[in-house]
């Protein structure tokens, strides 16, 4: 009996979160129960005026040009973690960044 209870599935975690600011800014959340939990913890780590973005089984990168860090930037959320930051640092490119660089990123722990 004590194996079947070890052995039940626990509740599922597959729900995340990116936040991005000003100049940088940024806040993250992963596995969390639901994305109103993550929405609110990437919230909070993120200082100024921020946005968060879901992430839901997939992986989120964050891009800034590091010539001007509160100029242009870019974001991306895609299954894997490598076509994410290749994405955000184009976006940083096509809003006219210079040097652009991956500032932060993150991916849930199911995708």
């Amino acid at each position: 009996m004590m194996l079947a209870i070890l052995a039940a599935p626990g509740p599922s975690l597959a729900a995340g979160a990116f936040a991005m600011g000003k100049c940088g800014a940024y806040g993250q959340a992963y596995d969390y129960v639901n994305e109103a939990a993550a929405r609110a913890a990437a919230l909070k780590q993120c200082q100024g005026n921020c946005v968060a973005i879901p992430m839901r089984r997939s992986c989120a990168a964050f891009s800034i040009d590091m010539s001007n860090p509160c100029g242009a930037h870019g974001y991306a959320v895609r299954p894997k973690i490598s076509t994410s930051l290749n994405e955000a640092t184009r976006e940083c490119y096509k809003y006219g960044g210079k040097q652009c660089v991956i500032r932060a990123w993150a991916c849930d722990g199911r995708g």
